[in-house]
């Protein structure tokens, strides 16, 4: 572990700031971090930096006091206009007078704003890509990713908090969503005819080689269809995830699918999926959702490191590509080919495993 300046200190933290930069899987495996902290420290307000895109993930989680964005657009806006944003969220963030930093996040940016808070206590990882006097200086604590390799992303997020002490860790992660969510979703259910029970499928991912054939996901509707089961399908609002959703229907035509596809927020999306008897999804961040509410699911994952990403304490079954054919290392694929590798996955195992989890 890199050797720096102080250590926790035994004050209760009165405010606390997390900072995560990445996707939006990412921001909801960070809710086991909030959670933990809130527990422990149930009078805290703690607020969050992330990107503005990702701000759905957390914008209803009952912990959370403030959400900080930084909007990826700035250094679009020139660099004279990009700084001036920059600086507004420094002193943005000074004015809070944080007690406690956790930065989750890899990023040089992260490791500057830590710093710039003034927080008396500044926890990040000692990553190696980061190693020399920066980083260090930028945290009072550096935390060991030596054995990050072995660990799922939850359990490298919780590993920041081992300095302060706090047990039990709270590992469960949560998605949140508001009532007006759940209202519009009702209504849509409603004007659709959908019934209990019913099954949500996202057969989409913004890359491709995440995602089944058509073919495949077609015959999976029509087998589950006929056992009497309305599915509801979604995507993202990409055109390329409308055109896929376009074909899958092209080649069911008689079965009953109600399309969903870009009509959601991520929020309505939750509150969908936590009504569902069912989710079937590839490795995206719906997936990540259904296993956050314990909606029974059949996770579908090709060429992704599933020590890291599979769904956490998902209720249901995680069907690997790798079992059924050989797979190329996740950090050689080039994330634009046109290569389905989930095809090695044969139809009626992810039928059988529907079937088993529906009631």
């Amino acid at each position: 572990m890199t050797q720096v300046s102080a250590t926790p200190t035994s004050k209760t933290p009165q405010r606390i700031l997390i900072v995560k930069l990445r996707h939006h899987g990412d921001m909801l495996l960070t809710t086991p971090v909030i959670n933990t902290l809130h527990q422990h420290y149930p009078d805290a307000e703690i607020d969050m930096l992330m990107y503005l895109e990702t701000r759905d993930m957390l914008a209803s989680h009952p912990a959370l006091h403030q959400l900080f964005t930084i909007d990826r657009q700035w250094k679009k806006q020139g660099v004279r206009a990009h700084m001036a944003h920059e600086i507004r969220l420094v002193r943005q963030l000074m004015q809070r007078k944080y007690d406690l930093v956790i930065n989750l996040a890899d990023q040089w940016r992260s490791a500057i704003v830590t710093r710039c808070t003034g927080a008396p206590v500044r926890l990040g990882f000692d990553f190696p890509k980061r190693r020399g006097k920066i980083w260090p200086f930028c945290h009072t604590q550096l935390i060991s990713t030596a054995d990050h390799q072995t660990l799922h992303t939850v359990e490298q997020n919780l590993a920041i908090l081992a300095p302060l002490h706090l047990q039990p860790l709270v590992s469960t992660a949560t998605m949140s969503y508001a009532p007006q969510d759940r209202q519009v979703v009702d209504q849509l259910l409603l004007d659709n005819r959908v019934k209990i029970p019913f099954i949500v499928v996202q057969p989409t991912s913004r890359w491709f080689f995440k995602c089944w054939s058509e073919e495949k996901m077609a015959a999976t509707f029509a087998a589950l269809a006929a056992k009497g089961y309305p599915i509801v399908v979604t995507a993202g609002p990409d055109p390329r995830e409308l055109e896929m959703v376009a074909r899958i229907l092209a080649l069911c035509p008689e079965v009953n699918v109600i399309s969903l596809a870009g009509k959601l927020t991520l929020r309505q999306l939750a509150a969908l999926i936590d009504q569902a008897a069912l989710f079937i999804g590839v490795d995206s961040v719906p997936m990540h959702m259904a296993a956050a509410l314990q909606t029974p699911l059949v996770a579908l994952f090709g060429p992704s490191k599933l020590t890291f990403w599979k769904p956490w304490q998902a209720k249901g079954e995680v069907i690997w590509a790798g079992d059924f054919g050989p797979l190329p290392d996740p950090d050689a694929i080039d994330t634009h080919t046109d290569q389905r590798y989930l095809d090695a996955i044969p139809t009626e195992v992810v039928i059988a495993a529907a079937e088993r989890l529906l009631p």
